[in-house]
């Protein structure tokens, strides 16, 4: 098991940027794949993008391709997600979540952090 702390997360103009952080607790976390996920208000949570604990492989949702971008300094037992060019339908609560195995859905995670607010205004 691994503890998660999400960081990074505030009120952005569209356009804008952030980088979201991820810090793990727990010696086992390099071994880990690591997932985003984001749930709006009154929708269901989403996948955003996963990464493998090598770093050999991502997966990100079709929509955000090409403006989030994921990655992991395991010496920093960290993983972060960079987002890019914002709009106000990014705006969520944004999760990470560590699995012991590759996965892309959320009942696959095992481990979760408590989530930090993005907010995009217009």
């Amino acid at each position: 098991q691994v503890q998660l702390v999400e960081s990074g997360g505030g009120l952005v103009q569209a356009g804008g940027s952030l980088r979201l952080s991820c810090a793990a607790s727990g010696r086992t976390f390099s071994s880990y794949a690591v997932g985003w996920f984001r749930q709006a208000p009154g929708k269901e949570r989403e996948f955003v993008a996963a990464i493998s604990w090598d770093s050999f492989r991502t997966y990100y949702v079709d929509s955000l391709k090409g403006r989030f971008t994921i990655s992991r300094d395991n010496a920093k037992n960290t993983v972060y997600l960079q987002m890019n060019s914002l709009k106000p339908e990014d705006t969520a609560v944004y999760y990470c979540a560590a699995a012991r195995t590759w996965a892309l859905g959320y009942r696959e995670y095992d481990d979760w952090g408590q989530g930090t607010q993005v907010t995009v205004s217009s």
